[in-house]
């Protein structure tokens, strides 16, 4: 065990003095929790501190780990450009790093753009360099993947430092909601103060495994940015007893600042909470097949098909006659632990059956998406899949005539069409259904559009 401790802190450029020329002082107890936490690193004399933050490069679905020897940064977008850092990297255990992600097919590297230090970085080093310099640093950015990728990637991340034998402390950079106050930079949202609560409450008794379940709808509504850091951090803290300590939270902007503290004590094995997600939720994925509902079955081996054997399969003799006589538009979503990974379906029906219609899109939804790559052997066991069955769909006057719960929409404008699909999760007005349908369809805000709505039956 080389970690030496873990830190969670804000990063407002306003806290250096430089830049906040006066405002800084709203949030004292900030800066002075930050001050403790640079001396504190000071004392652990760490060979390496490595940083998440949210301003590095991002990708939806890789993790950017900076290159290199070194990077140069200032703060000249804030008007302080006389405030510079220079950093040196830790080239051996970024390429460790790499080369483990590699042979694992983790999407983690130093792939990309990377054009110097941001102040997601640099917040931190201006507290630590005040005390401390002698180290080296790894930067690496977050992505658009799942919450539970992201404490993979933290796990991954500590065992090669342990391997290396590197002496060293995680920094994970990030603020809290950006929604706590009407009279704030962003305004308020309900879920702000929610979120808010919520995290500093799990990061007061270190409850690592409940950073992975945090409702992400809830981390949107809050705009928090510092969600997917905290969780890198806990996972390079996973099967360990940890003494966490909570230094400060303050709201007084309308963005919420939280430094606590994470000192390992020890191995824990009952805190292996990736571990006992995954078992969970197989779990959860095996009682769903056993339930076997003809059509959702019908879909998983269209895709078991197609991913294994790179071979769209026949259609089966023996299947109920609601699926082989019927003809329906249908759609078949992919999930894998809680993230969309393939959706692809037909509004109305264009081959001879239904039966024919989800194996076909089935096909499509996991091997054809252009959003995602193509589905994995390796992915099966994970995989929840739905099927849709839509009615067939009415024309409607007015937006009145909707209910998210109930209908799915489907917008028209000059050739262009969206769908949106009812019930779905952060979708909670018609507004939204609309706004989002739009979107999809490549349609205009302002543009005139038709509006129709559908009913579907949803296989599990």
């Amino acid at each position: 065990m080389t970690i030496l401790a873990a830190f969670m802190v804000p990063h407002p450029p306003l806290i250096v003095p430089a830049i906040g020329h006066g405002d800084e002082r709203k949030v004292s107890a900030t800066i002075e929790a930050y001050k403790r936490v640079a001396r504190e690193i000071a004392d652990l004399k760490p060979d390496t501190i490595i940083i998440s933050s949210p301003h590095a490069p991002l990708y939806a679905d890789y993790f950017h780990i900076s290159p290199g020897t070194s990077a140069h940064g200032d703060f000249a977008r804030f008007n302080a450009p006389e405030i510079s850092f220079d950093a040196d990297y830790d080239a051996a255990l970024v390429s460790a790093v790499e080369k483990e992600a590699g042979k694992t097919d983790f999407p983690a590297g130093t792939l990309g753009h990377d054009d110097g230090l941001d102040h997601g970085i640099m917040v931190p080093l201006w507290f630590i360099n005040q005390f401390y310099r002698n180290f080296y640093l790894v930067r690496t950015g977050l992505s658009g993947l799942s919450l539970y990728e992201h404490y993979r990637f933290g796990e991954i991340v500590a065992r090669e430092a342990d391997r290396l034998n590197r002496r060293y402390v995680w920094v994970a950079s990030g603020d809290l909601s950006h929604k706590l106050k009407e009279d704030g930079p962003y305004g308020f949202a309900p879920e702000g103060p929610v979120y808010d609560q919520k995290i500093m409450d799990a990061a007061g008794r270190g409850a690592f495994g409940e950073f992975i379940d945090f409702d992400e709808n809830l981390c949107d509504r809050a705009a928090e940015c510092g969600h997917r850091s905290f969780t890198m951090m806990a996972g390079a803290l996973d099967g360990l007893k940890v003494k966490a300590k909570v230094f400060t939270h303050e709201d007084v902007t309308g963005v919420g600042y939280g430094i606590c503290s994470f000192y390992p004590e020890g191995r824990d094995e009952s805190r292996h909470f990736l571990a006992d997600r995954e078992n969970a939720e197989l779990r959860r994925v095996t009682e769903l097949r056993e339930k076997n509902d003809p059509f959702v079955t019908l879909a998983r081996k269209s895709i078991e098909s197609i991913v294994t054997r790179h071979e769209k399969m026949e259609l089966p003799s023996s299947l109920p006659d609601e699926i082989v006589s019927a003809k329906a538009g249908c759609f078949v979503s992919i999930h894998k632990q809680g993230r969309l990974r393939g959706c692809i379906g037909t509004i109305s029906p264009v081959r001879d059956s239904l039966a024919e219609e989800i194996i076909d899109n089935a096909v499509s939804a996991s091997v054809r998406d252009p959003r995602f790559d193509p589905i994995t052997p390796e992915e099966l066991k994970w995989l929840e899949i739905n099927v849709d069955v839509l009615s067939e769909p009415e024309d409607i006057s007015s937006p009145d005539e909707l209910d998210v719960k109930r209908y799915g929409v489907i917008v028209t404008y000059r050739g262009k069409r969206g769908l949106l699909l009812p019930d779905l999760d952060g979708v909670d007005t018609v507004e939204q259904q609309i706004a989002i349908a739009r979107r999809k369809a490549g349609i205009g805000d302002r543009d005139p559009v038709s509006l129709q709505r559908f009913e579907v039956i949803r296989h599990r």
